[in-house]
């Protein structure tokens, strides 16, 4: 958004004076356009003008303008269209022609951001990125004899969505038709040896598709008549592509081979792990085999590197849960925790948290189940638990080595729970995670470990729930009718006549109205009173009202603040978050 205002500076339609008072006032975070617009600060009619003279001379791109609260892309577009005297398509809301697709080059359509949607009697309509690109329009219309083109606008993100899935089926039929030509000619598709170079091309398609969807694991599994891949996206499964069977041993073997695993083996589960460059990137990947009826499910994790340089600010938390966080984890001494279920984000936090308090001075240690990212300035360990390296002894030899700083992976058992609160008390800091359902709801949870809570008290500093929340397609976002039933659910937390936000779903978020996650937490910190209550074992419900008393920011309510953005839907915070 910063690049927004600095154009708007630049361009005198917002004062800079204006804008420090303004901060001063309401600090920063209450700064977005829509404020701006609110206190008139800004005029929307200027803003528009300067926006779309943007957009025209490509100083600004739409994506720079996607999700800023105040600005709406879509209103923008039609705006843009009614000057150039065509009209804006919301490619999302029509079917879309794939047999006149298929009439043209793929290459040209994509060199040209052009998708023919359409045929009415003798005229072809035909959606550009850029409709004031004269080359395009002529290069396209040569397709179309005896047909009048009509030239309208459609959003890039779609464009290009629908055409790179178009330009990739038509790579996995090429590359199939390519194995299967070359395991014919080998006549024994389960040798190493005879591998055909178009496994290798699937395999980088593959891995390379999942990236840039931002999947988070990749299943290859084989069905009775297919080789089905699916990704992992946004905590939801999405089919990907399907091919036929017979292609599904040969890229098992090459997969086995790249994880170093024992690719003759085939019906004892194996995991293995490889490290490639994609899209220009180093990506670790973890893999797991499994035997099933038809061959094996394969699944692999995909451990971006650059999740463990994230900066704790920028790892989505509210400025209230930030500020606490931050306390808690620049404690001399104590334990710090994060919880949540498996894949809220937990690890990426703790990251991020050691990226914070990492420190020359001192020496940090981690244990972890596996090593997921490798730090600089740190000592990790990973634990095995077959040379006899669990957890507890794993803690016992770091409490031996000095250190400052622990972080623990994942306390999974009593025995771990206890040293980790010991070190505490003993003036550590340690930071770990936790699985349970809230922030207050980890108090309890150590209690039934079997820890005394005088102990608990006296260690815990502050602890943090979280969740991950999907963010609302901006490329087919509009505003949405909540039920009766949510309005009522609601109402006591958001402001009467509020406005909230759905996608309805496109080819860029694979029809699902969401893309992306964002996250949304909870920070408890222990204070003395909160610290006596625990020590006296008061019930959950008693810790939530002196929490609340205290100013207790909890997930849900974070949720619903974040669907009054137009990031989230409520339907999402009520299936995450709701307790």
């Amino acid at each position: 958004m910063q690049k927004i205002i600095d154009l708007f500076i630049k361009e005198n339609i917002l004062d800079e004076e204006k804008l420090k008072l303004f901060i001063d006032k309401y600090g920063e975070e209450r700064l977005s356009i829509a404020n701006l617009l609110k206190v008139r600060l800004l005029e929307q009619e200027k803003v528009d003008e300067i926006l779309l003279q943007s957009l025209r001379m490509q100083t600004l791109e739409l994506d720079d303008l996607e999700g800023i609260q105040g600005i709406d892309t879509t209103d923008l577009l039609k705006k843009q269209a009614k000057k150039a005297g065509i009209k804006y398509i919301d490619i999302s809301s029509i079917d879309i022609d794939y047999k006149l697709i298929k009439r043209l080059p793929l290459k040209q359509l994509m060199r040209y951001s052009a998708l023919p949607l359409y045929v009415e009697d003798s005229q072809v309509t035909v959606a550009f990125e850029n409709p004031n690109d004269f080359e395009a329009k002529g290069a396209i219309e040569r397709f179309f004899h005896g047909k009048i083109m009509e030239v309208a606008l459609g959003r890039k993100a779609i464009i290009h969505q629908v055409l790179s899935q178009l330009h990739e089926n038509e790579q996995v039929e090429e590359f199939s038709v390519d194995i299967k030509s070359d395991l014919e000619e080998g006549g024994n598709d389960n040798s190493a040896d005879n591998e055909s170079p178009a496994v290798l091309k699937l395999i980088e398609l593959i891995l390379s598709s999942a990236i840039t969807k931002g999947a988070s694991d990749l299943h290859i599994e084989a069905t009775e008549k297919h080789c089905l891949v699916r990704f992992r996206i946004d905590g939801m499964l999405q089919e990907n592509f399907r091919t036929d069977h017979g292609i599904f041993s040969p890229l098992a073997s090459r997969m086995k081979l790249l994880s170093n695993l024992d690719i003759a083996e085939k019906r004892k589960p194996q995991d293995g792990r490889f490290t490639k460059i994609v899209n220009g990137r180093v990506f670790d990947f973890r893999v797991s085999t499994l035997p099933t009826m038809f061959g094996e499910s394969i699944v692999m994790r995909v451990l971006d590197k650059t999740k463990a340089l994230v900066k704790l600010e920028e790892a989505g938390m509210n400025p209230t849960s930030y500020k606490k966080f931050l306390q808690g984890i620049h404690s001399p001494y104590g334990i710090v925790l994060v919880t949540g279920p498996t894949g809220s984000g937990k690890t990426t936090t703790l990251y991020g948290a050691l990226n914070e308090i990492m420190n020359v001075k001192d020496k940090t240690i981690t244990v972890e189940d596996p090593v997921e990212y490798q730090m600089d300035g740190i000592q990790q360990v990973q634990i095995n638990a077959t040379a006899g390296l669990d957890f507890p002894a794993a803690l016992r030899s770091i409490l031996r080595q000095d250190p400052d700083k622990i972080m623990i992976g994942e306390i999974r058992d009593q025995e771990t729970l206890r040293i980790a609160i010991q070190a505490a008390l003993t003036g550590h800091l340690v930071i770990s995670t936790l699985h349970t359902n809230s922030a207050v709801a980890a108090i309890g949870r150590m209690i039934d470990m079997g820890i005394e809570s005088y102990l608990i008290s006296g260690a815990v500093v502050a602890i943090q729930g979280q969740r991950l929340v999907r963010k609302i397609c901006q490329s087919c976002k509009e505003e949405a009718v909540l039920s009766t039933t949510l309005k009522e659910d609601i109402k006591k937390y958001v402001p009467e006549n509020s406005k909230f936000y759905a996608g309805k779903g496109c080819p860029v978020c694979n029809g699902s109205g969401y893309v992306g996650r964002e996250m949304i937490s909870e920070v408890l910190t222990v204070s003395d009173t909160l610290s006596t209550m625990i020590a006296n074992g008061v019930t959950k419900d008693e810790l939530e009202k002196q929490a609340n008393s205290e100013g207790f920011f909890s997930m849900f309510q974070d949720g619903l603040q974040k669907a009054l953005e137009g990031k989230t839907t409520v339907e999402e915070i009520i299936r995450v978050a709701r307790s």
